[in-house]
C-alpha cells in the first residue's frame, strides 16, 4: 500500500469517473485502474462497485476511503512539520469558505497568497456551512473560513474578525423614515432573506423575528446581491454584512440603516480539525486576513498574538 494508491482512490471517489480521476492525478487511466486494482488485491476487498453508473464505492470501500483521506490529511501535516524546521512554507492548501464571506475576502486573499507565498498551491471551495463541516470531518479540506460558533466537538475555531449587520431598506418601506433601526423590533413583513442552508439566513431570522420557525417569505434569494436588487425593485428590506457596503453605489448607500439596541454582530473564524498540525499555515491565513479586513474589526487577541497549537 502506498500514499499514491490512497490518493488514487480518493480521486476516484471524488470524480466517480476513471478518466477524470486519472487526469486530476496527472496519470493515465490504465495506470489509475491498475494501481487501484493492486490495492484491492493487497487488501483482498472490493473498494469500488464498477457496475454502478456512475462508479461508486462499496460500503466497505467508503470506510477505506474515509481512512485514506485521514491518512493523507495527516501526511500533509507531517510535511508541514518538516517544512517548518527547514523554514519553508509550501504544499497544498484546501480551503472552504461560505458564500456570504467569500466576496469580501477571497479575491484579495488569493492575490496576496500568490504574491507572498508562491509555493502554496491553494484550492478553494465555496460551500454552505453544513457541507464545510462534513468535508472538514472527512479530511477533504484543511481549513475553512465561516461564521461561528459551530459547537462541533471535533473542530477548533479561531476568531478572525467581528462584522456588524446593516439594514438595507427601500425608500418605499416605512422603515426608510427611521435613521436607525432597533434590531429587536424589526418586522417580519417585507423582509427578504437568503435560502435555507445559509447560516446568514438563520442569524438574521434569530434576531429579526419572534418565531422564525413559522417565518414565510415570498422569495428567498441565493446571494446578497440578489437580495439588494429585489429590495431596489420591489420594496421591503433586507439585512446585509458590513463589508458589503463597499459594493453599493452612491444611491444605494442612502438606503443603509444601522441596527441598534443592540447592534448585531457575527463572528468569522478559521475552523479546522482538532488533529490539524500546520501551525504556520494557520498564521499565514490569519495574517492575510488581517491585511484585508479593517483593523477595527479584527479579533483583539489575533491582533496581539500568533496562533499556537
Amino acid at each position: 500500500m502506498t500514499l499514491q494508491q490512497l490518493e488514487y482512490i480518493v480521486a476516484l471517489d471524488q470524480y466517480r469517473h476513471f478518466v477524470n480521476a486519472a487526469e486530476s492525478c496527472n496519470i493515465t487511466q490504465p495506470t489509475l485502474s491498475a494501481m487501484i486494482q493492486k490495492l484491492e488485491s493487497e487488501l483482498d476487498v472490493i473498494i469500488f462497485d464498477r457496475n454502478a453508473h456512475p462508479i461508486a464505492p462499496t460500503p466497505l470501500g467508503k470506510k477505506i476511503i474515509h481512512q485514506a483521506r485521514t491518512i493523507l490529511f495527516n501526511t500533509r501535516g507531517l510535511n508541514e512539520i518538516v517544512a517548518t524546521e527547514k523554514n519553508r512554507l509550501e504544499g497544498d492548501l484546501h480551503l472552504g469558505i461560505i458564500p456570504t464571506v467569500a466576496p469580501y475576502i477571497l479575491p484579495s486573499f488569493i492575490k496576496e497568497l500568490h504574491l507572498s507565498y508562491p509555493k502554496i498551491n491553494l484550492h478553494v471551495s465555496e460551500m454552505r456551512t453544513d457541507m464545510i463541516i462534513e468535508k472538514l470531518s472527512n479530511a477533504e479540506i484543511d481549513l475553512a473560513i465561516l461564521a461561528t460558533p459551530l459547537e462541533e466537538e471535533h473542530l477548533l475555531e479561531i476568531p478572525l474578525y467581528y462584522e456588524e449587520f446593516i439594514g438595507y431598506v427601500s425608500p418605499l418601506d416605512p422603515l426608510f423614515a427611521k435613521k436607525e433601526i432597533r434590531s429587536k423590533n424589526m418586522p417580519n413583513q417585507h423582509l427578504w432573506v437568503l435560502q435555507e442552508g445559509h447560516c446568514l439566513r438563520n442569524q438574521v431570522l434569530n434576531f429579526c423575528t419572534k418565531n422564525h420557525e413559522n417565518f414565510r417569505s415570498l422569495y428567498e434569494a441565493g446571494s446578497i446581491d440578489t437580495l439588494i436588487k429585489i429590495v431596489d425593485t420591489n420594496g421591503g428590506y433586507t439585512i446585509i454584512p458590513e463589508l458589503h457596503l463597499a459594493f453599493l453605489n452612491a444611491q444605494q448607500q442612502k438606503n443603509i440603516r444601522p441596527l441598534i439596541a443592540p447592534a448585531v454582530v457575527r463572528e468569522i473564524s478559521l475552523v479546522f480539525r482538532e488533529d490539524f498540525v500546520r501551525e504556520r499555515i494557520l498564521n499565514m491565513c490569519a495574517d492575510i486576513v488581517k491585511q484585508i479586513i479593517p483593523s477595527k474589526m479584527i479579533d483583539p487577541h489575533l491582533k496581539k498574538f500568533a496562533i499556537h497549537l
